[in-house]
Formats: C-alpha cells, sequence, structure tokens
C-alpha cells in the first residue's frame, strides 16, 4: 500500500483514468467495426468522419499510438472507397 497521500491520489486517479479510456476505447473499436460492417457508400462515408475524430482523440491522449491511430483511418478511407 502506497505510504504518501499524493500516492494515494494517483492511484485512484489512475484508475478513474483507466475506467475512461478503456471505455472510449472499446466504443471507439466497436464504431470501427460497425463502419467496416456498412455496405452502403453513403451511409459509410456520413459515419466516417465520426470514427477519424474518436480515433484522433485516442491518440491524442496516447490510449492508441499515434501510428496506429493512422493505420485504421488509411485502412477504413480504403474500405470506404471500394464500396
Amino acid at each position: 500500500m502506497a505510504n504518501h497521500k499524493s500516492a494515494l491520489k494517483r492511484i485512484r486517479s489512475n484508475e478513474s483514468k483507466r475506467l475512461v479510456n478503456r471505455y472510449q476505447h472499446k466504443t471507439t473499436r466497436s464504431a470501427i467495426k460497425k463502419l467496416r460492417e456498412l455496405t452502403d457508400k453513403k451511409e459509410a462515408e456520413k459515419m466516417f468522419p465520426t470514427v477519424v475524430s474518436m480515433l484522433d482523440k485516442l491518440a491524442k491522449k496516447n490510449v492508441i499510438h499515434a501510428n496506429k491511430a493512422a493505420n485504421l483511418k488509411s485502412g477504413l478511407a480504403k474500405h470506404i472507397a471500394a464500396l
């Protein structure tokens, strides 16, 4: 167990941040999956900016690596172009 007040606070804040990051990461993964399953190009193009925004936010907060976000965005753009 931690001995300092600041360490105790850090443990509490880390746990709350971990839960928020986990929720946002899972939500983004679900949105990506939903976008990949779409067959209608117009609908996919409408959803694409929101998914890209979610990925950018995760990368900005270092939940996922910036290159991973770029690779996912590129793959999704290719998927939409192929529809």
